[in-house]
């Protein structure tokens, strides 16, 4: 399957980047092929125009927006899931993530999303995921019902995304659970879809 991982923290010192490196080789460990969609590399300005609104006739003020946008569109029209690393701010999702998730909306139809969550603290970003169950069901991508928080994320996955204790070493379950979906949903996209 193709997986689109999504990761919208754009601190300078984040430590979502780990936990996206973490899921990578995760997914590929089940042969899974897993792109990064890094909002801190793409850079993407506050939305103003979705990306339906310039890709047919993008106007010279957006060229440099449609070079960034038209990649993803080619991604997300492969993808078979989308697994979306976020961190927990002020009880919320980072504002990159939701920039991040707001430039499409029909690529994102009839194909299941995993919540990747985590903090500093101990509660791995579960606050922030109700959130984004939210958000991620009204752009069409519902979430699996498993979550995999990651707490004490400094401690927790090394800087290269490596398991550094207990915590993130029960994951199976949640793999195993957005693997389904992603099988099934795939099953019924090729059968047609409601619109």
């Amino acid at each position: 399957m193709v997986v689109a991982v999504l990761l919208g923290s754009v601190r300078s010192e984040r430590m979502g980047i780990r936990a996206a490196k973490w899921v990578i080789t995760e997914l590929k460990k089940r042969g899974h092929e897993p792109v990064l969609v890094d909002a801190a590399e793409l850079k993407l300005p506050l939305l103003d125009k979705m990306w339906k609104e310039i890709r047919k006739d993008p106007q010279p003020e957006y060229a440099e927006l449609h070079a960034k946008l038209l990649p993803l569109a080619k991604l997300y029209a492969q993808a078979d899931g989308f697994c979306i690393v976020s961190a927990e701010y002020n009880h919320s999702i980072p504002p990159g993530l939701s920039n991040l998730i707001d430039y499409f909306l029909e690529e994102y139809f009839f194909r299941p999303s995993a919540i990747v969550c985590y903090s500093g603290g101990q509660w791995g970003g579960v606050k922030a995921a109700m959130q984004l169950r939210a958000m991620l069901a009204e752009v069409g991508m519902p979430s699996i019902p498993s979550l995999q928080p990651i707490p004490r994320i400094g401690v927790t996955l090394s800087e290269d995304g490596t398991s550094l204790t207990r915590d993130v070493s029960r994951s199976g379950k949640f793999f195993d659970e957005f693997e389904w979906y992603m099988r099934a949903f795939k099953v019924e996209r090729e059968k047609g879809v409601p619109y």
